[in-house]
């Protein structure tokens, strides 16, 4: 089955890891992502902080690239890209004039009949159906992630279909699960890591995530687990100054989803992060999976 593909901006930069690992689960699961020809940026959270018109008409453009493939449904995996998509999806269905402004500038028009879809969606969807039962599973021990969605997985800034509970998603445990892993049950899963503002504003995003870090350690998680390039990158990268600058003595590896899903479907170590490199989250790989690769 052909998907219509939008990895955004992160997916080519920051996190490539997880656009590499997307690609290769979904195909195992018999699902062809059709990435857009000439995608540009939806604008993620900058747009919407400056120019209302903008942050409309960056996604819908892309929404119309979609349509014009005559696929039913566009698949995106970061969470800030298919917020802003539903987001703008759904304005462009409630003002048919802003849609009609911003369609007189489009080469390929947005009509709003593509069904947006996060890559969580497919994943738990697809998790009921024959090819996933038909994949041998391997079997993962010693994992207990904490599933860390972010702010922006289920709290959007407009009125559009959620597809999980707002303030306790379980999209990602319920996939975990179905591969064996049982994910800690925990406070703080939706709690915002500060986002960009880290950049401008160090000091509020490393409490924030020291607050989340605090939490995961204290209900016993030996990892995090998520499914947004920019809560990957903040909870890793700032790991050490936010556990220093509060006192944390534990330290936790945090993964793409895509990862122990990958790991569980049997796929190698060089499979999941091609190259000479085995260190991953600072960590080697080898000592994490130990005989399930």
């Amino acid at each position: 089955m052909d998907l219509a593909y939008y990895p955004g901006c992160s997916l080519y930069q920051s996190a490539k890891l997880y656009n590499h690992q997307i690609k290769l689960v979904l195909g195992m699961l018999d699902l062809k992502l059709k990435e857009l020809e000439d995608w540009s940026c939806c604008g993620a959270t900058s747009a919407g902080k400056i120019n209302d018109f903008m942050a409309v008409a960056l996604p819908a453009r892309n929404i119309g690239i979609a349509e014009s493939t005559g696929l039913s449904e566009l698949v995106i995996p970061c969470s800030a890209c298919y917020s802003r998509t539903m987001v703008a999806q759904k304005q462009l269905q409630d003002f048919p004039l802003l849609k009609n402004e911003i369609n007189f500038e489009l080469s390929k028009k947005t009509t709003g009949n593509i069904k947006v879809s996060s890559a969580l969606d497919v994943l738990r969807r697809e998790i009921k159906g024959s090819r996933f039962k038909s994949i041998p599973l391997q079997k993962l021990e010693g994992y207990s992630p904490a599933c860390y969605y972010g702010c922006m997985n289920t709290r959007f800034p407009y009125d559009v279909p959620i597809s999980d509970n707002v303030e306790n998603p379980q999209a990602m445990e319920t996939v975990l699960e179905a591969t064996g892993v049982k994910a800690v049950d925990w406070n703080y899963k939706t709690l915002c890591c500060g986002a960009s503002s880290v950049i401008y504003n160090p000091e509020g995003a490393l409490d924030l995530m020291a607050k989340i870090m605090r939490d995961a350690v204290s209900r016993d998680a030996d990892c995090f687990v998520v499914n947004c390039p920019m809560c990957q990158m903040n909870m890793e990268s700032q790991q050490d100054n936010f556990c220093e600058k509060h006192d944390i003595k534990e330290r936790l590896p945090v993964y793409f989803i895509t990862e122990l899903i990958g790991m569980a479907f049997g796929l190698s170590k060089e499979e999941l992060q091609p190259g000479d490199d085995l260190f991953i989250n600072g960590m080697d790989w080898t000592d994490l999976c130990g005989d399930s690769v």
